[in-house]
């Protein structure tokens, strides 16, 4: 199973989050951080917000903050709410497989991926933080801060 980059960036933005201890990053901060494109970012964030999972404000004082629910959240959960529900392949898609009436593949498929989500189930937001991942983190985010005021 591979996951789509815009999952990926998502899990990757709340773990930003979840290390933040003071200053509320701006959606720039966390795009420099992890060295991807603003507007992918934005797409991301806006995401995140309408999952709950992340509160933004805007102008002087605002930024990004994870919210209790997004801390807590199943990696497994978020996962399956960003991937969809979508088959592992596409039997009967514009040129429907002809085995798809009797095949075995699809179903196992389908159960592998039900295993791959139920491997992240037991993982909140604050494991994926947990040492060492945290701490390199803020270094992340330390060091891209310096980056954009300059030496």
């Amino acid at each position: 199973m591979r996951l789509t980059r815009f999952t990926d960036l998502a899990l990757r933005t709340l773990m930003r989050l979840a290390v933040e201890q003071a200053d509320l990053p701006t959606t720039r901060d966390v795009a420099a951080t992890m060295e991807v494109p603003y507007t992918h970012t934005a797409k991301v964030v806006a995401r995140l917000q309408h999952l709950g999972l992340v509160e933004a404000r805007r102008g002087r004082g605002g930024g990004l903050t994870l919210t209790a629910a997004g801390r807590a959240a199943s990696v497994g959960a978020v996962v399956r709410e960003l991937e969809g529900a979508g088959d592992v392949v596409d039997c009967d898609g514009t040129a429907p497989c002809p085995l798809r009436g009797a095949c075995v593949l699809r179903g196992a498929l389908r159960r592998a991926q039900e295993a791959f989500f139920a491997a992240l189930d037991p993982l909140t937001v604050n494991d994926l933080v947990a040492a060492p991942t945290g701490p390199l983190l803020l270094g992340l985010s330390s060091r891209a801060a310096r980056g954009a005021e300059g030496p």
